[in-house]
């Protein structure tokens, strides 16, 4: 099979592994994203009569069917092949003669890549926003089935003020929202076509960007072609802060998660279809899907780290070190998407012990309650600090329910205002549904059927 920089010399086989790696493996999610944009680059092409309505007619049918037998999982990239953009070259050549060799005209293998990967990238993230606000709904509604149960706040893990489920749950739920919040925002920045930037520096060629912005769906161009070279990995880099951002949320719920489901706690039950056993101990009960959240959040920063490294020191222009930020891209988008799927069957699973969560209220907890009732009468603060501090041994018991309901102004268990995190969450998942059937749309009209970007 041809590459795509043949020339009349083969490549040392050790040099060729090295320099391929595994790209003809992570490729195979970019295919349908790399068909769409060959189309439309092909489509401008024969606009400026570079391609003729025949030759687009034939390219458009072998692009169709690579989609197709990619679809039935039939469409194979071999490591000689390099990547994903050279199998789909060499396929159009055996399936539409001399089009194939016409459709890279005025494109390099890296203009290729990077609006692959933006096509794929921009869907993806859109994706994630909708599975980040499946988790945030079900913690929502586990707030509000719960805004009255008592649960015992701590600091330092000891035992500090009364609390609530509601409020503890709602804190996420709102952290997530704040996250999907930043992850638009960076979508804002992948929505913009890289297309027609060649090597870096533009081609003599009349090539309509506009044109191809419109037939992938993009909002706009990405001007400078320069810093569309240069932001390669770097756009990929803005991604993975934000889901560092998501899954280090995720780890400290599973953290909480494991803590106050311990026997010694019983705040919380896992059902045991959400645990594992243990290989020696019959009566083990394993949260090993929470305690494998908390290490994939390191995994999802390392893929960001990683691309930080490799960017640090690049001069501006192509570098074959690009190569190396696709893994970690796609590795930290695979993680973060099932990660917010596994929690979210959690919060829909998770049993409360409202019982358990009561015994845990011990007098002490009240001690800040009992000062501030001391300044409502007349006392200092720092007076009514001591007087209780002084005397915590004759600390009352009181009741959890009235103590959690007389925090009634904004944000606290009395007043969590679940209303407007859910009116948040709705808008940004309908500003991300806008967005993906505006992409969809323009994908279909392009490829004449239905584009599946994110087979997985």
């Amino acid at each position: 099979m041809s590459k795509l920089w043949a020339k009349d010399y083969d490549v040392n086989e050790l040099i060729e592994e090295f320099t391929v790696g595994i790209d003809y493996v992570l490729d195979q999610k970019l295919i349908p994203s790399d068909c769409a944009a060959s189309l439309a680059h092909a489509t401008m092409l024969q606009s400026i009569d570079i391609l003729t309505s025949d030759e687009l007619a034939a390219l458009k049918k072998g692009l169709q069917q690579i989609l197709a037998e990619h679809g039935e999982g039939k469409f194979e990239i071999r490591r000689s092949d390099e990547d994903g953009h050279t199998a789909i070259e060499n396929r159009l050549v055996e399936l539409a003669g001399e089009a194939g060799k016409k459709i890279h005209t005025g494109r390099s293998r890296n203009d290729q890549v990077v609006t692959a990967l933006r096509v794929y990238g921009r869907s993806r993230v859109l994706g994630i926003i909708r599975e980040c606000g499946e988790l945030a709904e079900a913690i929502l509604m586990l707030a509000e089935a719960h805004k009255e149960s008592p649960m015992p706040g701590r600091t330092h893990m000891q035992i500090a003020m009364p609390s609530s489920v509601g409020l503890w749950a709602a804190s996420f739920a709102e952290e997530l929202i704040d996250s999907m919040t930043l992850l638009s925002s960076v979508w804002e920045i992948l929505d913009q076509n890289p297309l027609g930037a060649a090597a870096g520096y533009g081609v003599p060629l009349p090539l309509n960007r506009e044109m191809t912005t419109e037939l992938m769906g993009f909002s706009r161009v990405q001007n400078n072609v320069i810093y569309v070279n240069n932001s390669r990995g770097k756009m990929e880099l803005m991604v993975l802060d934000v889901l560092d951002q998501i899954t280090l949320t995720l780890s400290k719920i599973a953290q909480d998660l494991i803590l106050f489901s311990l026997p010694e706690f019983g705040y919380f039950s896992l059902p045991a279809q959400l645990c594992t056993g243990s290989s020696i101990m019959p009566q083990k009960k394993n949260p090993d899907g929470l305690e494998l959240m908390r290490a994939k959040a390191g995994t999802v920063s390392a893929c960001g780290t990683q691309i930080r490294n490799i960017l640090r020191s690049l001069p501006s222009g192509y570098n074959r070190d690009f190569q190396e930020t696709k893994e970690p891209f796609l590795k930290g988008c695979d993680i973060t998407s099932i990660s917010l799927r596994m929690m979210t069957l959690t919060f829909k699973e998770l049993k409360v012990k409202v019982d358990a969560l009561r015994k845990g209220f011990s007098k002490d907890i009240y001690a800040t309650d009992v000062a501030l009732e001391l300044v409502a009468s007349g006392k200092s603060f720092r007076d009514a600090y001591k007087e209780v501090g002084l005397a915590l041994d004759k600390l009352e018991d009181q009741n959890p329910d009235e103590s959690i309901r007389s925090r009634l102004y904004t944000g606290t268990s009395g007043k969590l205002c679940l209303d407007q995190a859910a009116a948040r969450l709705e808008a940004l998942l309908n500003t991300a549904a806008e967005r993906e059937e505006k992409i969809e749309s323009a994908l279909e009209s392009l490829m004449g059927s239905r584009v599946d970007l994110l087979i997985r």
